[in-house]
């Protein structure tokens, strides 16, 4: 999906960003993700750590008519 394009949103805090994301990711943090200008020509992919802020933040951008959203869960599945 980031290979074709897609923006890679990691909406966890800055303090778990830097302690690790994915490469190609633009932190987020879902309290802020309403003043966020999202592309609307790109896939927007979100992430967090457990699944629930990114579950949150696709259904708020989905919310602000955004089309291609894709939820790929929390990190601490991923192990």
């Amino acid at each position: 999906m980031v290979a074709r394009g897609a923006l890679l949103l990691d909406v966890r805090t800055p303090e778990e960003f830097a302690a690790g994301h994915l490469d190609g990711a633009v932190n987020v943090p879902v309290q802020v993700l309403s003043t966020f200008e999202v592309p609307s020509d790109r896939e927007i992919v979100v992430y967090c750590r457990s699944g629930r802020r990114s579950a949150n933040a696709k259904a708020m951008l989905e919310g602000r008519g955004v089309k291609r959203v894709v939820d790929i869960g929390g990190m601490s599945n991923w192990k």
